[in-house]
């Protein structure tokens, strides 16, 4: 195995590369569940291997984080090219924004890297700087079709997608985001006509507040020192 470009890093053993993807795959696991508040210790339990065998491979965990960041980005863009694919502009729009939710919906740990105090403004700017330029497209082409309004810009989509699928934080219900993103899909229209359905909600008024006391609790348990 060669070693990488632009590095003078040495290549992995054999045994030595493939306890890295296994921490990697690992990782992945985890902060999807979990959240980024895992720690390495988790992570080597979840692997299998020993705490040493991880820090061998990954100093800390913001350097884990970053060797998975590049995966998750892939994931969204491959998103977003499939609603380029699409033969209608609108739907194509509507399917790419309703994927990336999903996506983040259901992955703690990505909404979690791009939200970080610490990284999160490197790590957006990363998804802008590949997402951009597709989502260009695919804003041009709805404009063109005259189904998108016209001050929307690119940078509008993954913010959208982002805030949609926070919802799920906030609430423990998985689903909820389609509800509001059905609510914002109106709004982007350059002429809307009847209101969408809505997607149900999953309790009341009095368990929707209940699950954002659960959620400010949990968080605040989770930042806590330990």
């Amino acid at each position: 195995m060669a070693s990488s470009p632009g590095t003078d890093r040495p290549p992995l053993r054999r045994d030595a590369e493939a306890n890295r993807r296994r921490i990697l795959t690992a990782a992945r696991e985890v902060f999807r569940e979990r959240g980024t508040e895992a720690s390495l210790s988790d992570i080597a339990a979840h692997a299998g291997l020993g705490l040493g065998t991880v820090y061998r491979r990954f100093s800390n965990k913001e350097e884990l984080l970053d060797a998975l960041f590049d995966d998750m980005i892939d994931t969204l863009v491959a998103a977003t090219e499939e609603g380029l694919a699409d033969p209608d502009p609108w739907h194509g729009l509507v399917t790419s924004l309703e994927k990336g939710c999903e996506i983040q919906a259901f992955d703690r740990g990505l909404r979690e890297a791009l939200l970080g105090a610490a990284a999160g403004p490197r790590r957006q700017a990363q998804v802008l700087s590949r997402i951009t330029p597709i989502m260009g497209a695919l804003i041009a082409r709805a404009k063109e079709q005259g189904a998108l309004r016209a001050d929307i810009a690119p940078v509008d989509i993954p913010m959208i997608q982002l805030m949609v699928a926070a919802v799920t934080d906030r609430t423990g219900q998985p689903d909820l985001w389609r509800r509001y993103l059905r609510l914002l899909l109106d709004g982007l229209r350059a002429e809307p006509g009847a209101p969408s359905p809505l997607p149900e909600m999953a309790f009341g008024d009095a368990g929707f507040m209940n699950a954002i006391d659960d959620s400010i609790e949990r968080e605040a348990r989770e930042r806590a020192p330990r």
